[in-house]
């Protein structure tokens, strides 16, 4: 194990469906470890099924953090997950545990490696007051006002950028500091110390394809629809981050009547073979290459992998 005084940490990145989260659950058995969630989604309690969410007994089997943590009527930002995520890679190190990251969502696993700036805490009426001048304005009108208090946000982001937009808002309101000067403070980053290793799946697109329509199918069976009517129910704001996750809409359409089943089934198909091209491209080109894998996770795979996180254990820091 690693010297508490040199914290090592994995980070396995992969687009959905690559079997990322099985690696992590036997690397967590075999060192042993605790598996931290990098999905954005998966953060949500309301969507296990949606966001193929480790299953309960999987969950037995090794100590997992951050997989429905949140309820889907509370959005988490990546200032958010980054906080929660180094909170709990210092205690899985306080209990001697390897810290295994596990997601494929790019912003938040940037955000670890390469820190985010800590920003105080904005009142909830100065969020409330920025959601609703973006709705009533619009897009564009909004951005244009934006300029006057955040220039370099409102140059750099779209309209249709409603999340982004939105923030760089509040931020400026709420601390009367716009976000460029926020990223700018180094001394005010968080960000994951020690060493860490990265590892990342990207197996053949064709295959994995397979893979994710296989597994919605296996949603459908395992009560995806249930799970969307529940949501449905709840008559939450229809922005909110976790209403976006792929097959959500979908099915949401199909329990509106505007998609039949078969209709919602192959659409959210779709956006997830969209959704992993996406990633994919994020992956190559934004994290480190020197330890990617191009095929699914198998056991096989894990015999290969495992020498690598023991060499990579033994090292300390320059």
């Amino acid at each position: 194990m690693p010297n508490r005084s040199d914290p090592h940490a994995v980070i396995l990145a992969g687009p959905t469906a690559s079997g990322k989260s099985a690696l992590a659950i036997d690397i967590a058995a075999e060192f042993p470890g605790t598996v931290i969630n990098a999905d954005s989604m998966q953060v949500y309690r309301e969507l296990r099924i949606l966001t193929a969410r480790p299953s309960p007994a999987d969950e037995a089997r090794v100590p997992h953090r951050l997989f429905g943590v949140l309820p889907i009527s509370e959005p988490c930002s990546a200032g958010r997950w980054l906080e929660m995520a180094v909170g709990e890679i210092e205690a899985a190190w306080a209990t001697g545990r390897l810290p295994v990251v596990v997601g494929g969502t790019g912003l938040y696993l940037k955000a670890l490696l390469d820190g985010l700036a800590t920003i105080p805490p904005i009142a909830a009426e100065v969020r409330a007051e920025a959601r609703a001048r973006y709705e009533r304005l619009g897009g564009e009108a909004f951005r244009r006002e934006l300029r006057h208090w955040d220039p370099k946000a409102a140059e750099t982001l779209p309209a249709s950028d409603r999340q982004r937009l939105i923030r760089a808002y509040e931020v400026v309101k709420g601390t009367g500091q716009p976000l460029v000067a926020w990223q700018a403070d180094d001394k005010g980053q968080v960000r994951l110390r020690g060493r860490s290793l990265v590892l990342t799946l990207l197996p053949p697109r064709e295959g994995l394809y397979e893979k994710i329509e296989d597994r919605f199918d296996r949603m459908i069976e395992d009560g995806a629809v249930d799970e969307a009517a529940a949501l449905n129910r709840a008559d939450l704001d229809p922005s909110l981050p976790g209403l976006k996750a792929v097959g959500v809409r979908e099915l949401l359409g199909h329990l509106r009547g505007e998609l039949t089943l078969d209709e919602a089934r192959e659409a959210a198909k779709r956006a997830s073979r969209q959704y992993a091209k996406r990633q994919y491209t994020w992956l190559r080109h934004q994290l480190d290459d020197s330890h990617v894998f191009s095929e699914q996770y198998s056991k096989r795979l894990g015999k290969k992998i495992f020498p690598i996180i023991r060499r990579f254990l033994l090292t300390t820091q320059q």
